[in-house]
């Protein structure tokens, strides 16, 4: 039996620097620090798709976009579902 100190886990706290990864994203493939560049950086996490909440969040968070760009911030949204969920989720998403 595994008890919490035996258990480290890897955590990214506000304002922490992401480590770089690459996906396959709703965009196409994705280098995260390459895609960041100059700019700062939002990841919210998610823990599946078409959950009410998150799709709100990321429905509101569409209409500030022009905001996000103007402040230099890009934004990604990370899921543990596939990626063809992601494109039936984005429907839903602009409903919202």
């Amino acid at each position: 039996m595994l008890n919490q100190k035996s258990i480290k886990m890897n955590t990214i706290r506000l304002g922490d620097f992401a480590p770089n990864f690459e996906a396959n994203t709703t965009l196409g493939q994705l280098n995260f620090l390459e895609w960041l560049g100059e700019s700062w950086g939002m990841l919210v996490s998610h823990p599946a798709d078409f959950t009410p909440v998150c799709t709100t969040e990321l429905g509101t968070m569409a209409k500030y976009q022009e905001e996000f760009e103007r402040r230099n911030v890009k934004v990604a949204a990370i899921s543990v579902d596939p990626l063809e969920s992601h494109f039936e989720w984005i429907k839903d998403i602009e409903e919202t």
